[in-house]
């Protein structure tokens, strides 16, 4: 029988994923038209945040801005030197279609792993980042801080594409 801690989890990884797959739901909904549905799946994917924070929240899981930023420094480098890699090799290897997005995500995540670095930096001398505008890019999830580049370096995607956020 699982733990409650192991159960939590369990639950804070599938209410995160609902999350985000009700978000891209949404999207496809609103592409075709179905506006009302969209606006469904984006108050279940809403839901499914509480659920998640919840569960994160009683597995102890939010510390410190400081501790937060520690997680995710470590959290975006294992993802950009342990868990893509090998995902983006076997992706060219079969010539399957992700490796495009796995690719991205290599270079991404370690944009986000220097962002937070810089964070840490900036909080540890008891200060903000003094970046007002975080801008993203859409199609790689690269983030710029400032003002968003002429042209994206991972995707080459234009400025003009860039959401602030």
């Amino acid at each position: 029988m699982p733990t409650t801690k192991e159960n939590l989890k369990e639950a804070f990884g599938g209410e995160s994923q609902a999350n985000q797959k009700y978000l891209a739901f949404a999207k496809e909904a609103e592409r075709e038209g179905f506006i009302n549905v969209a606006k469904l799946f984006r108050t279940t994917a809403q839901a499914e945040l509480i659920h998640a924070e919840g569960h994160l929240g009683a597995l102890g899981g939010i510390g410190s801005t400081a501790e937060n930023l520690q997680t995710a420094i470590d959290g975006e480098t294992g993802e950009f030197t342990e868990m893509y890699p090998p995902m983006l090799e076997q992706a060219i290897a079969e010539g399957h279609p992700a490796k495009r997005m796995f690719a991205f995500a290599v270079k991404a995540e370690q944009v986000h792993a220097e962002l937070y670095k810089k964070a840490m930096e900036a909080v540890q001398n008891g200060q903000d980042i003094t970046a007002t505008e975080v801008w993203l890019c859409p199609i790689c999830g690269h983030i710029e801080l400032g003002n968003p580049p002429d042209k994206c370096p991972i995707c080459g995607a234009k400025s003009s594409v860039y959401v602030q956020v």
